[in-house]
């Protein structure tokens, strides 16, 4: 809750906003000072003109109020410096997790998250089928394991240039078990193999690599060994069309029954043969799913599937949908492994345009694997820039000091006293062993058992890595002026919000004795006008408004009159009690404003009439009736006073002549 408020706070004061600031210099003029601290021209002009909307001109009157503003606010945040509040853990804390989200646009590659994001989009218009065949390797096998699958799969690939039909090799070959027939077992029924045939997807379905392959690869054609984190895959295109999108059908689905025969089949097609018939001499289609379908989740409604992509159908029904265009059109019948199927279109979603699109891709695209390809581009940048060099000949004495126990994270490293030899060096920073030891031993975790050598190759590469985004971390307020400065406007403006609260916000609403003085004080800056006190009552049933005026004359209480009026908890009547100014209430607005019960007169249908007990003249409100805009008004009370403390506290001298020049 704080830090949303401390957002908006942020907001309002205008330096959240992510603008290029002017870099300051030495020959910057100083505009004032505060306390015996310097501001300069440019500090000041920079945070006006993220708060002036009009940016393009700087305009005098605005440009004066400003400056009492701004100097307002270095009051405060020099009071909070004296304070020590900048010396907290909890606001070094804080202004960390700030400073750390600020900082993530410049720790990736920015042109590679656009080129990533139009990739995205480009590729969304179009799905594809594809088949693939797969020789498994881990992500992180050793290099005989890894270069064993390569050679198997650049065999297969040889083969079927040679002639061998794909399908066929995906049987024999493929190591993903979709590829094959699956007997049945107890726990599944029997599964007719795909031949290694994916059926369709689109962006995001696949892993990004795989994906890449795909688009990569034209109709027809297949794709030289592509590696994924399964292994390498020889992929296939057997077909690229214009994006479904999202579609809602209703189907009529007719089962083959198991170990069907010839005569079964017969049947079927007969079956849904006679269904179409049906549809086409006008029989509506529900009733024809009723009479014939055997999908018995969806015969109660119509036949409808959920709304559905090209990646959660088989291809036969994305081919026969893709061919409806107008909505209520059915397919001929056409058949599957499942069944015969007649299939309604009910509704298409388009695709959305590639602006309406942006946020949905980005957080697809930080969901997906493709995300790491951003900060791989950054650190291939980032060497380069640094003059990475790498000594990875020294890891060989690390590999002999890593044993089993660092796969349960009890791993504690011995004899590392002499581990000094370099392991890389960046921008002239010298990275040792005993650093990356200690890397090891603090990341270690529960994991599973592998090549010791294969481990810790990896570990290197994450500890390069995170090495490199550390040090460029460590060099954004030198390289970019505009971030140095808005992480000094978060800053400031964390301390203004704390001091403000505590002196403030928090205070005129927890300081209850100094609210009622301020209010005592001021009490006669809200009043309320002439009001009338009166009870509005209102009937449902005209038959009971004789008896109701009777008993308001001769003084009956409402619960009286109310129990003689609404016997049996039926309604007739209903009265309000109310205080009103003119304009409050439309029925007091109508009546003459002297005591007395007034006429019967007619309001929506229904029969009313007021009982005015007596005219209010002007009075002030309660506390208790005005306590919002009296907290309020005290609190903007407290900001003066503080102020005004703050200026004989810390003395301000304004540069006139600098001030002229600006306006």
């Amino acid at each position: 809750m704080k830090k949303n408020i401390l957002k908006f706070f942020l907001a309002i004061i205008g330096i959240i906003i992510l603008s290029t600031s002017v870099a300051q210099n030495s020959g910057d003029k100083t505009l004032m000072t505060i306390g015996g601290e310097k501001i300069t021209e440019t500090e000041f002009l920079n945070i006006y003109r993220k708060n002036n909307f009009n940016n393009d001109v700087i305009d005098k009157k605005s440009l004066e109020e400003y400056l009492e503003l701004f100097i307002n606010f270095k009051l405060k945040v020099k009071e909070a410096e004296e304070l020590g509040l900048d010396t907290l853990t909890t606001f070094k804390d804080e202004l960390k997790g700030y400073r750390n989200q600020l900082a993530q646009p410049y720790l990736t590659d920015n042109a590679m998250d656009e080129k990533l994001l139009l990739q995205a989009f480009e590729r969304k218009q179009y799905d594809l089928r594809a088949s693939h065949i797969l020789i498994k390797v881990n992500a992180d096998a050793n290099p005989e394991d890894t270069l064993a699958a390569f050679q198997s799969i650049m065999e297969i690939s040889k083969e079927i240039m040679n002639g061998a039909d794909f399908s066929e090799m995906a049987v024999t070959y493929s190591e993903d078990p979709s590829a094959k027939d699956r007997p049945a077992t107890s726990r599944r029924p029997y599964m007719k193999g795909n031949k290694g045939d994916l059926g369709y997807f689109t962006v995001f379905d696949m892993v990004y690599p795989f994906e890449n392959g795909a688009y990569n690869t034209a109709v027809g054609e297949i794709s030289m060994p592509v590696r994924t984190t399964y292994g390498y895959h020889l992929i296939k295109v057997t077909d690229k069309k214009k994006a479904l999108g999202n579609v809602l059908v209703a189907h009529i689905l007719i089962l083959f029954p198991k170990n069907a025969t010839h005569q079964d089949s017969l049947k079927a097609e007969t079956k849904v043969k006679k269904a179409y018939d049906e549809l086409t001499s006008g029989t509506k289609f529900a009733d024809v799913v009723r009479k014939y379908s055997d999908d018995k989740g969806t015969i109660e409604k119509e036949g409808m599937l959920p709304w559905f992509g090209v990646n959660r159908m088989i291809p036969e029904f994305i081919m026969e949908i893709s061919a409806l265009s107008d909505t209520g059109e059915i397919t001929k019948p056409f058949l599957t492994n499942y069944g015969w199927h007649i299939v309604k279109l009910v509704e298409k979603k388009g695709l959305p345009s590639f602006e309406e699109d942006i946020p949905e891709l980005k957080g697809r695209i930080v969901r997906s694997d493709r995300s790491k390809e951003s900060q791989k581009s950054f650190i291939r940048q980032s060497k380069t820039e640094y003059n990475f060099t790498e000594y990875k000949e020294n890891l060989e004495e690390i590999y002999s000091l890593v044993n089993d126990t660092i796969f349960k994270a009890k791993w504690h490293p011995e004899n590392t006293n002499q581990s000094d030899n370099l392991l890389f060096q960046l921008d002239g920073n010298d990275y040792f062993q005993k650093d990356f030891i200690a890397y090891l031993e603090k990341t270690q975790s529960v994991t599973p058992r592998e090549d010791i050598k294969v481990f810790v190759n990896k570990k290197f590469n994450s500890f390069i890595n995170a090495s490199i985004i550390a040090y460029e971390d460590s060099q954004l307020e030198k390289k970019y002026p505009e971030f140095r400065t808005l992480v000094k406007e978060y800053r400031d403006g964390i301390l203004l919000f704390e001091l403000t609260d505590q002196k403030v916000w928090s205070k005129a609403i927890n300081d209850s004795i100094g609210l009622a003085e301020f209010y005592n004080t001021h009490k006669n800056n809200y009043m309320w006008d002439e009001r009338l006190n009166t009870s509005i009552y209102t009937f449902s049933n005209p038959a009971y408004v004789k008896q109701a005026r009777k008993m308001a004359r001769k003084g009956f209480n409402k619960n009286d009159i109310l129990n003689a009026i609404n016997p049996d908890s039926v309604i007739y009547l209903t009265i309000i009690d109310d205080k009103c100014e003119k304009g409050d209430n439309q029925i007091i607005d109508k009546i003459n404003w002297k005591k007395g019960i007034t006429d019967n007169f007619e309001v929506d249908g229904q029969i009313v009439f007021v009982d005015v007990h007596e005219v209010l003249s002007p009075q002030p409100k309660l506390l208790s009736e005005a306590r919002g805009i009296i907290t309020a008004d005290y609190q903007n009370f407290l900001e003066k006073e503080w102020i005004k403390e703050l200026r004989m506290k810390y003395p301000v001298d304004v540069n006139q002549d600098v001030f002229s020049k600006i306006k």
